[in-house]
């Protein structure tokens, strides 16, 4: 049994090493948020869904095989950053009163949207980044309860490790913050159970990336520091450069919205667990106020218990 725990341990260390499988098709990672965010999230989904968001069976591990690891043949592998896996495709309907708890979300793709300059003519279009953060970018512990609301089921997020700073970077070197989160998400289903192919997606709450104690590189913050930059005067009614000066000196703690479209396609009805794949949009940082902040598409999958 120690043999076979340990074997199962050095082959989850090595998948979680291994890279991501490398998609060629970019149009997936190129899609315009002209339209409404639900719409937009639809989309997105069932391009995940085609170019195989999951991880391949291979490198899957499931929740009980988790469980069996201690916590020095985790420590160092990469595996409390990764999601567990289900395997089987059954059906659970949930009873009144019921709840889901240990959801994780582990994103496993992200695309900034930047403005591309073709032929004269300027388009907004979804880029492929790269993730610079180290292995704490998954959410992990959510729960919430569980209603049926006109025979579809409704899910709302109460608590949990619900968000993650997160850092992405561009091809040509740009890095962009954002805080990776489901606060507050009210995910709407389809259907009045779980089983594959049940889709659901809601709206969520994006808090700002720094808290008002955080201080810039000179002093300033939004409820402690210093008012405006020392060692330069104060701000003069109409003078040119007030705006920029102001958005600088004047923090700010921005909640944004985002919206996150689901769709399971895994269900094991005897260990009461769901998994499937999911697509996320919401802005990035915006520096307290004085930027403008990037649009971040998010591709992964997630696993929850059903009780």
């Amino acid at each position: 049994m120690k043999f076979a725990v340990c074997s199962l341990a050095l082959l989850a260390s090595a998948s979680a090493f291994a890279p991501a499988a490398v998609n060629t098709r970019s149009t997936s990672l190129q899609m315009s948020l002209k339209n409404d965010m639900a719409n937009f999230g639809k989309f997105a989904l069932a391009g995940a869904i085609a170019v195989g968001v999951a991880a391949a069976p291979a490198q899957a591990i499931t929740k009980s095989e988790i469980n069996q690891l201690s916590y020095l043949q985790v420590k160092g592998t990469g595996l409390a950053n990764r999601c567990p896996e289900v395997i089987g495709e059954d059906s659970i309907t949930p009873k009144a009163g019921a709840r889901f708890s240990e959801m994780c979300i582990e994103p496993k793709a992200w695309a900034v949207e930047e403005d591309i300059g073709k032929g004269g003519k300027t388009e907004k279009k979804f880029v492929n980044s790269k993730v610079m953060t180290r292995q704490t970018y998954t959410l992990d512990g959510i729960e919430g309860k569980i209603e049926s609301v006109g025979g579809n089921l409704v899910l709302t997020e109460q608590e949990g490790i619900d968000y993650a700073a997160t850092t992405v970077q561009l091809p040509g070197g740009e890095r962009v913050p954002f805080l990776f989160t489901v606060k507050d998400l009210v995910a709407k289903g389809n259907a009045g159970s779980f089983k594959p192919g049940f889709q659901m997606g809601g709206d969520f709450n994006t808090p700002s990336y720094r808290t008002g104690l955080f201080l810039d590189p000179k002093g300033r913050g939004g409820t402690t520091g210093y008012d405006m930059a020392q060692g330069l005067p104060g701000l003069q009614s109409g003078e040119e450069g007030d705006d920029d000066l102001f958005k600088e000196n004047n923090k700010t703690f921005d909640v944004t919205q985002g919206r996150i479209e689901m769709e399971v396609n895994k269900v094991n009805a005897e260990e009461s667990e769901i998994g499937g794949v999911f697509v996320a949009t919401q802005l990035g940082d915006t520096d307290m106020g004085s930027k403008v902040p990037k649009k971040i598409l998010s591709k992964g999958i997630f696993y929850a218990r059903i009780e």
